[in-house]
C-alpha cells in the first residue's frame, strides 16, 4: 500500500503531461504552456490533485539535469570556437545591459536593496534553454544564423547561472566570505572543466569503443544514465550545482564519437523529465496572488519581455548583427529562465524579495515563457514584412552591399544556406542573391545576408561587382543558361572560380567542359559536398573542414528525429 502511495504522484504527473502535450499540440501551442497551466490545476493552489514532496521535487530537478546535459552534448572546444563572437561577446554584454536596468528599476521602484536587485536582474537577464530550444526545433532553425547566435547566448547565460546560484545562496552572508565561496566555486568550476576534457579524451571514449564492440543498446543507454547523475552527484559533492555536473557529462560524451547514439537514446528521459520539471513550477504558481495582484503580473510581464527584447537587440546590433536577425533573437530570448523559479525559491532571496513579490516574480516568468511561442511568430512575420520591404527596394539594398567578400552565393535554398553556415562558421564572409520572393524572405527572416536579383541578368553581376569576388558558387544548375554565360563571365573575369551544383556524373562533365568546376551532390545533408568543396578552395584546413562537417550532420540528423519532425512525416 505505502509503495503505491509513493508511485501516485509519478502516476499523476505522467497522465497530465500525456494530456497537456494533446491538449496544446492541436491548438499549435508550445507543450510547455500545457504543463504550466497543467501544474497549476493539479498543486496546492488549485484542485490539490497533488502534494509537492521530495519525488516531485527530485523529478523536477532530473528534468533541469538532462536539459543540461544535452547542452553539453552540444558543446565541445571545437564549437567554443565557431561561436565565440557570441559566448563571450553578445552573451556577456547582452548579461551586463540587462542586469545593470533591472537592478536599477528594482532599486527605484520597489524599494529593494543593491545586493538582492542584482541578484534578481541577473536571474531575469537569463533566458529559459527549454523554451527556446523547443521553438528553434520546432521550427527547423537549428543551423541558421539566428539560431547559432541564440544557442550560443544561451550557453553562456547556463554557465552564468552556476555562479548566480551560488551568490543567491550568499546573501545576507559576510562580503569576504561571498567572495571567497565565489572565487573557490570558480577555481572548482575551472578545474571540473579541465578534468572534463581529460575523461572525455582518455577514458570515457576508450570506454564507449569497448561497449560498442559488445553491440548492446540497453549498456549503452545504462552507461551514458550512469555518466549523466555520476557526473551531476560529484559536482554535488564538490558544493557546486548538479546541473554543472550534467553540462560537463555531455561536454564528456560530447568529444567522443558516440555523441549522437547517446543523444538520441537519452532524448526521451530529457523530454519525459522536464515536462515533470514544469508541471511542478506550475504547481508552485499561487492562483491566488495571481487573481488578486494580476494588474502587476501583467505588467511585469510585459515589461519583462519588452526590455529583454528591446536590450538584446541593441546588443547584438552594437557587435553588428543584421537589424533582422537582432530583432528576431531579441525576441526568442526574451523570456525568463527556468533558472529564476530555483532562484526565487532560495529562502534568502525569497525573504529579502517579500514573499509575494517573489510569487509576482515566479508568475511572470512562467507567463513570459507561455508567451514567447506566440511573440515569435510575430516576430518571424514582421521579419518576413520587412524582407518584403527590402525585396521593393532590392536594387538600393544590392548597391550597399560590401564590395571585399570572396564568395557570392546564387541561389539561397538548402544548398545555398548549407554553403553561407560554413563561410559564417570559417569568419570567410559572402554575399548571396535569390531571385524567388519566397525562398529571398525566407532567408532574410533566419538571418542570412541575402539580396534580391536576377543572376543571369549580367548588369546585376556588374553592380555587386563580381570582379572583386574569387568564387562564385551557382547552387542549381541549368545548363542552357551555363553554356551561354559562362564563357563571357571567363572572359570578363579569367581568374574567377565558377562552381555549380550537379546531380550526377554525366551532369559533372558538361559542366566541367564549360569551365566551371561542378560538384556532386551526394552527402547527407544537402549541400555539404559543395560547402566542403567552397571552403577547401579557400584554403581552409582539412581537420577543420572535417570538424564542421561532423557537427552539420549530427544536428541535421537530431532534427531529424525530434518529436516535431516525426510528427510532420507521419502527418503527410
Amino acid at each position: 500500500m505505502e509503495q503505491a502511495l509513493h508511485l501516485q504522484p509519478i502516476l499523476t504527473l505522467l497522465i497530465i503531461g500525456i494530456l497537456a502535450v494533446v491538449v496544446m499540440r492541436p491548438l499549435h501551442m508550445s507543450p510547455i504552456v500545457g504543463y504550466l497551466l497543467a501544474g497549476m490545476l493539479i498543486g496546492e493552489h488549485g484542485f490539490g490533485w497533488i502534494e509537492e514532496s521530495e519525488t516531485t521535487h527530485l523529478l523536477a530537478e532530473l528534468g533541469v539535469v538532462f536539459l543540461l546535459f544535452d547542452i553539453g552534448l552540444h558543446f565541445s572546444i571545437a564549437h567554443i570556437w565557431d561561436a565565440r563572437r557570441d559566448i563571450l561577446g553578445l552573451g556577456p554584454l547582452q548579461i551586463v545591459l540587462t542586469t545593470l536596468l533591472l537592478a536599477i528599476l528594482a532599486v527605484l521602484f520597489a524599494s529593494i536593496s543593491l545586493d538582492v536587485a542584482i541578484v534578481a536582474g541577473a536571474t531575469l537577464a537569463l533566458s529559459s534553454t527549454a523554451v527556446a530550444a523547443q521553438i528553434l526545433a520546432d521550427n527547423q532553425q537549428s543551423s541558421c544564423p539566428v539560431s547559432v547566435s541564440a544557442t550560443a547566448v544561451l550557453i553562456f547565460q547556463d554557465i552564468c547561472a552556476i555562479f548566480l546560484l551560488i551568490l543567491a545562496n550568499s546573501l545576507g552572508g559576510n562580503e569576504a566570505a561571498l567572495t571567497s565561496t565565489i572565487g573557490l566555486a570558480a577555481l572548482k568550476a575551472v578545474a571540473a572543466f579541465g578534468a572534463a576534457i581529460m575523461l572525455g579524451r582518455f577514458l570515457i571514449s576508450p570506454l564507449f569503443q569497448w561497449i560498442a564492440s559488445y553491440k548492446d543498446d540497453e549498456v549503452f543507454t545504462a552507461t551514458a544514465l550512469f555518466i549523466v547523475l555520476a557526473t551531476a552527484a560529484a559536482t554535488g559533492l564538490l558544493e557546486l550545482s548538479l546541473t554543472l555536473g550534467a553540462f560537463l557529462a555531455g561536454m564528456i560524451i560530447s568529444e567522443t564519437r558516440y555523441r549522437h547514439i547517446i543523444q538520441t537514446e537519452v532524448k526521451p528521459f530529457r523530454g519525459l523529465l522536464l515536462g515533470f520539471f514544469f508541471i511542478t513550477v506550475g504547481m508552485t504558481l499561487n492562483l491566488d496572488v495571481l487573481f488578486d495582484r494580476w494588474g502587476e503580473i501583467l505588467l511585469v510581464t510585459l515589461a519583462l519581455v519588452g526590455l529583454k527584447a528591446m536590450l538584446i537587440y541593441v546588443a547584438a546590433r552594437l557587435l553588428g548583427t543584421p537589424a533582422r536577425s537582432a530583432l528576431q533573437m531579441g525576441i526568442l530570448l526574451s523570456q525568463g529562465s527556468e533558472f529564476a523559479f530555483v532562484i526565487f525559491a532560495i529562502p534568502a532571496v525569497n525573504q529579502a524579495l517579500g514573499t509575494e513579490y517573489a510569487a509576482i516574480l515566479i508568475i511572470s516568468v512562467a507567463a513570459s515563457m507561455a508567451l514567447t511561442p506566440i511573440l515569435v511568430l510575430l516576430g518571424r512575420k514582421l521579419a518576413r514584412k520587412w524582407a518584403d520591404e527590402d525585396w521593393n527596394n532590392s536594387r538600393t539594398q544590392t548597391d550597399n552591399q560590401p564590395s571585399d567578400t570572396p564568395v557570392i552565393i546564387v541561389g539561397m535554398a538548402e544548398v545555398g544556406r548549407r554553403v553561407a553556415n560554413a563561410l559564417d562558421a570559417h569568419d570567410l564572409p559572402y554575399r548571396s542573391i535569390e531571385v524567388n520572393h519566397d525562398c529571398f524572405m525566407d532567408a532574410c527572416t533566419n538571418g542570412y545576408n541575402v539580396g534580391f536579383g536576377d543572376a543571369t541578368d549580367l548588369r546585376l553581376m556588374h553592380t555587386i561587382k563580381m570582379s572583386h569576388a574569387q568564387t562564385i558558387v551557382i547552387t542549381f544548375s541549368n545548363y542552357e543558361i551555363s553554356s551561354q554565360l559562362t564563357p563571357l563571365v571567363l572572359e570578363k573575369h579569367p581568374d574567377l572560380n565558377l562552381m555549380v551544383a550537379v546531380k550526377d556524373e554525366a551532369a559533372r562533365k558538361r559542366f566541367n567542359a564549360l569551365g566551371m568546376q561542378a560538384v556532386i551532390q551526394r552527402s547527407f545533408p544537402r549541400g555539404l559536398d559543395m560547402a566542403v568543396a567552397v571552403l577547401a578552395r579557400h584554403d581552409v584546413d582539412a581537420k577543420k573542414i572535417y570538424s564542421w562537417m561532423q557537427r552539420q550532420q549530427s544536428n541535421e540528423l537530431a532534427d531529424m528525429f525530434s518529436p516535431s519532425a516525426l510528427g510532420s512525416i507521419a502527418g503527410k
